[in-house]
């Protein structure tokens, strides 16, 4: 993380605290432990300095052993740190230019550790990291990480003041209509609604032994009134705003009154409108146009994303808005797993679990951690830029931006599409990528990453091979590619 031996070009940030201790371990190191676990993780540098200019500077420790003693005694005791989530290894001596300092190395904690507080109070003890210092958390946000820290998801909680009335029973016939054409012959299809919601798990027996709505079944099929009484937070939100002047062209809210108001409703009311009009590049190969159906597939998946991970009881609701040149998903709620591990695919941890299940069974979303992965590439297929992911905090939200246009310079031909050359040095990058991946492959298995025909494919491993980037070996059906060293 660090460049120990450049540490003047630092600077105290988000993820960068220096602390002189030269008096022995100051006590606020533990407000930014928890500030860094609780945030993006980040480092403590003991025995370094911030000068006026901000710059960071060593001053010897005398005796760094000492202080990481103190510190361990203090982290592993839970009355005055609430969870230890340090190895040997995050905590080292280092030496710069003759000073001895002490790096901390703290991880983003795993949400079931979160919130990680002091002094045995996670209400006055949480704190976030903003910029270079930290601040208290709001009973919000703590609140927020507990509901995240839960085994069960918060979606399958059964809410024992609602009723079924607040369920809508047109939502629910739309629902089971269009399960029966995704899944005919279900051995649900013939049940009653009642059961059908219990085996769904859009209804539950609460304490009371009486059945009532989930969480989960009164956010999909709910009416809006009833949402809001449970999630006072819950509002839904689309916007177009395809002038140049950024007015507002076409919109639809959850609480306008004219509908149902609950998220089934609301994805079918905007999925059509998230992929229409949306100019596609005329991305030619051999006189074949680029399909729009991977792109059209990618803009559901980003809007299911959205509506499936947010947390309802967060602040601010759901925003989407679509743009001349890009389109903005944002949900209340942070990432529960590292932004990486999202991009590159095979890890879940839903918020929603019960919200996941009812949209994949009428074929609504991808499946486990496949979802942002696959919006990445296609965008990285089609040459547009790639998709940018934040995630903030107080409060906390997730932001997907998907631009919609090429990179600012690209020139086209007279279709509208990017020039053969810029094509082909996309395809040539893509097949470096995978064989980067891979030791070796087949033409078939690279024509199947590129969405490409293998003789097409051939082409362009001819063009890599001639510029002696990639190597054949074997031949016939035997024959695989690889990188040359």
């Amino acid at each position: 993380m660090i460049d120990f031996s450049q540490i003047e070009q630092y600077r105290e940030n988000n993820r960068i605290e220096a602390k002189k201790a030269l008096g022995g371990l100051p006590q606020s190191i533990w407000e930014t432990y928890s500030a860094f676990a609780n945030t993006l993780g980040g480092m403590l540098l003991l025995g370094v300095e911030e000068h006026p200019d901000h710059s960071l500077h060593t001053v010897d420790l005398p005796d760094p052993e000492r202080l990481i003693r103190a510190f361990w005694s203090i982290i592993n005791n839970p009355k005055r740190v609430s969870v230890n989530i340090l190895t040997n290894r995050d905590v080292q001596v280092v030496d710069v230019d003759g000073d001895s300092i002490i790096a901390i190395t703290v991880p983003r904690a795993q949400r079931y550790d979160r919130p990680v507080y002091i002094d045995g109070d996670p209400r006055r003890g949480t704190y976030r990291r903003s910029g270079e210092g930290d601040y208290r958390c709001t009973y919000e946000e703590v609140q927020s990480m507990l509901r995240d820290a839960a085994i069960q998801t918060q979606d399958m909680n059964v809410l024992e003041r609602v009723s079924p009335d607040a369920l809508d029973g047109e939502s629910i016939r739309r629902y089971r209509a269009r399960m029966r054409s995704y899944r005919p012959g279900h051995v649900w299809e013939k049940l009653e609604d009642g059961e059908f919601l219990s085996k769904l798990g859009a209804v539950g027996v609460g304490a009371d032994g009486g059945t009532h709505p989930t969480a989960a079944g009164l956010l999909m099929f709910g009416l809006e009134g009833e949402i809001v009484r449970e999630f006072p937070n819950y509002r839904l939100d689309y916007q177009e705003q395809m002038g140049s002047d950024g007015r507002c062209t076409d919109r639809i809210t959850s609480f306008s009154g004219g509908w149902s108001g609950n998220l089934y409703e609301f994805y079918f009311r905007v999925h059509e409108k998230i992929v229409r009009d949306i100019r596609l590049p005329a991305v030619w190969e051999d006189g074949d146009p680029m399909e729009a159906a991977p792109v059209y597939s990618a803009l559901r998946e980003a809007l299911a994303n959205c509506i499936i991970n947010a947390d309802y009881y967060g602040a601010q609701g759901l925003s989407i808005v679509k743009g001349r040149d890009r389109i903005t998903f944002s949900n209340p709620g942070g990432f529960r797993i590292e932004v990486e591990a999202a991009k590159s695919g095979g890890v879940s941890d839903p918020r929603n679990a019960a919200l996941i299940k009812m949209f994949n069974l009428v074929n609504i979303g991808a499946g486990a951690g496949s979802g942002i992965p696959n919006i990445y590439s296609v965008w990285r297929r089609l040459g547009w830029p790639q998709p940018a992911i934040e995630e903030r905090f107080a409060p906390e939200r997730t932001i997907l931006v998907l631009p919609l246009r090429k990179n600012s310079g690209e020139k086209t031909d007279a279709r509208g599409a990017a020039p053969r050359s810029a094509l082909v040095q996309i395809k040539k990058g893509l097949i470096i990528e995978y064989l980067t991946e891979h030791v070796s492959a087949k033409t078939s298995e690279i024509a199947e990453y590129l969405e490409l025909k293998p003789s097409r494919t051939r082409g362009y491993l001819n063009r890599l091979i001639a510029e002696d980037i990639v190597m054949a070996e074997g031949s016939g059906k035997g024959r695989v590619y690889k990188l040359k060293a």
